[in-house]
């Protein structure tokens, strides 16, 4: 069987949307192919590592009155041939027995396939119906990426090692921690539902947040018992969801703002950006310390070579002065993922951690703890 596509980007663009699920290293060979399907005027990609799965269509008029494709072939070399071939180039894909044959100009590639039968997929029709509710995906990404730094990183707590989604009635709340420090966030809902609590994995919310666009275009959220679906322009990802019940994270929130102050958000982060130079690289929890008294913040970090960094960032602030340290990346990472000109900072007591809001917009808490010294 043969099929000509006039232009490559076709089979490319929906390809990239798929591929970045993919593990290099797989112990099942399926697992680093795409699920390819052709025919009846679309173009069907499918990819998984049997904790989330990635799919993408394509509708054209070269995809009808072709003879059917249903195979599998691997993602990254696929992809790469896609990649380096001429800019609206056709391409002709031909299926002989166990081979693709990839033709376009004078280029020739031939690729080892596996039967479509073997690819596994994560089937939804043995799931009750569960909690539905549409976003625009720039909403929904601005919030991701608001909180998503805060997840965890392969702890022993499996249940932090992603994003808790908690819907109150009409409110999608978000919340990320890794227990040094906390963000938070929350989405009104159009309508009420039952309350429910899921945890998406780390790598499904950071696959989210590189899809999702920044537009009015709808993302909506499909919550299952043991999985959770997003579907999106011509897109949908699926995924297991975390079993385990998340932290008591309303603890962590500070009752009182006994000592603040607003601070210009770029003019702090462009500092600690320059501090970080001199900080210690080589260090996992990087210091930075924070002296803020007599309407500025005073910054300042070492490294192991006894070399010195110190800025000055100017605020409105004049009650007792504090000093305390913090893990720099984390600070730099808050600052980086907000679009706010000005941030509101706060302390409940001298030993406390520090909390950061937008002054315009309550919706936003990120809680960061000292570094005991």
């Amino acid at each position: 069987m043969k099929l000509t596509i006039t232009d490559k980007d076709l089979l490319l663009k929906p390809l990239q949307v798929v591929s970045g699920i993919v593990e290099r290293r797989h112990t099942l060979p399926i697992l680093s192919n795409v699920l390819i399907e052709i025919g009846n005027g679309k173009l069907t990609y499918v990819t998984t590592d049997l904790e989330i799965e990635a799919e993408a269509v394509r509708y054209s008029p070269d995809f009808e009155n072709q003879e059917v494709l249903r195979t599998t072939v691997s993602v990254r070399k696929f992809l790469d041939i896609l990649r380096a071939l001429p800019s609206d180039t056709y391409v002709e894909l031909t299926k002989s027995e166990n081979r693709l044959q990839i033709v376009s100009g004078k280029s020739r590639f031939n690729l080892q396939l596996l039967p479509a039968e073997d690819f596994p997929r994560m089937l939804k029709e043995d799931e009750p119906d569960g909690i539905s509710y549409t976003l625009t995906q720039q909403v929904f990404k601005k919030h991701l990426q608001r909180v998503q730094h805060a997840m965890a990183q392969q702890d022993l707590r499996y249940y932090l090692n992603g994003l808790l989604l908690l819907i109150e009635q009409d409110r999608l709340t978000m919340v990320a921690t890794d227990t040094h420090r906390l963000a938070l966030t929350f989405i009104p809902l159009e309508n009420p539902f039952d309350n429910s609590e899921t945890i998406v994995p780390r790598k499904t919310v950071l696959e989210l947040a590189k899809q999702l666009e920044d537009s009015e275009k709808p993302v909506t959220i499909e919550v299952f018992p043991k999985k959770i679906c997003f579907r999106f322009s011509d897109a949908m990802l699926i995924s297991k969801v975390i079993a385990g019940k998340f932290i008591d994270f309303s603890r962590a929130l500070p009752e009182d703002r006994t000592y603040q102050f607003s601070v210009n958000r770029l003019k702090l982060l462009h500092a600690l950006q320059r501090i970080a130079i001199i900080s210690n690289t080589n260090d996992l929890f990087r210091s930075v310390r924070l002296n803020i008294a007599n309407n500025k913040i005073s910054i300042s970090a070492q490294n192991n070579e006894q070399e010195e960094a110190q800025e000055e960032v100017e605020i409105n602030y004049d009650q007792t002065a504090i000093d305390a340290s913090f893990n720099i990346t984390y600070l730099i990472e808050v600052l980086n993922n907000l679009d706010s000109d000005n941030i509101s900072c706060s302390f409940e007591s001298l030993r406390s951690g520090i909390l950061i809001t937008l002054p315009d917009d309550e919706r936003f808490k990120h809680i960061l703890m000292p570094m005991r010294e």
